[in-house]
């Protein structure tokens, strides 16, 4: 991997964890929990999907315990948040626009995980919906919520997606890092006109 491969990977890294972490400690204290309960809130919803993406494949130690600055990072975002939050006039609406970001971050690591164990396609867009969705849901039921991938908004969806699209642009030798931020950019807007246009997947009950 070149320099700015690898530049890009821990940007994407970095940002995804800071994003998740955020929208944990926002759902937290949405749900009035104290400073060590935001925390803990962040740190699941950061290292969630990760952690179960890594005990599939059998990458143990997981990510977050191999690399400490996790946690750091993990740390400083809800602190910020704490600090901030007066700032924020509304809580809703920057939950969803962490939670959309680290969808898109962390679904795209899962990928780049997957296709570093030599995994078929298929299952990297599976692993990649792992770590884009399950830190969300560790949050939501922490918190006492129904996870947003069980209610009607497009959610895991837009991982597939934009793991399907990944793996055109692949086909078509697109320059990796281009890939990658393609992909995120394309969950991202996914999830937001689905939200905005009220778009769902239909029933069949």
């Amino acid at each position: 991997m070149d320099f700015y491969s690898l530049l890009i990977e821990n940007i994407i890294i970095i940002c995804g964890t800071f994003s998740y972490a955020v929208s944990g400690a926002f759902a937290a204290m949405q749900k009035r929990l104290d400073a060590f309960g935001v925390i803990i809130v962040a740190f699941v919803t950061a290292v969630g999907g990760g952690t179960l993406r890594d005990l599939v494949i059998g990458d143990t130690p997981v990510f977050w315990i191999k690399e400490p600055s996790y946690t750091f990072v993990i740390v400083v975002a809800a602190l910020l948040s704490m600090f901030f939050w007066k700032n924020v006039k509304r809580f809703k609406k920057t939950l969803f626009l962490f939670d959309t970001l680290g969808l898109g971050f962390f679904t795209i690591l899962g990928i780049q995980k997957g296709l570093a164990h030599n995994l078929d396609p298929g299952s990297c867009i599976l692993l990649g919906t792992f770590t884009g969705c399950f830190g969300g849901i560790a949050r939501d039921m922490l918190i006492n919520n129904i996870p947003i991938i069980f209610r009607k908004e497009i959610y895991a969806t837009a991982c597939i997606l934009g793991g399907a699209f990944y793996f055109v642009l692949d086909a078509l030798n697109v320059e990796n890092s281009i890939s990658e931020l393609l992909t995120i950019s394309l969950i991202v807007v996914i999830r937001i006109v689905a939200v905005r246009k009220q778009l769902v997947l239909p029933r069949f009950y």
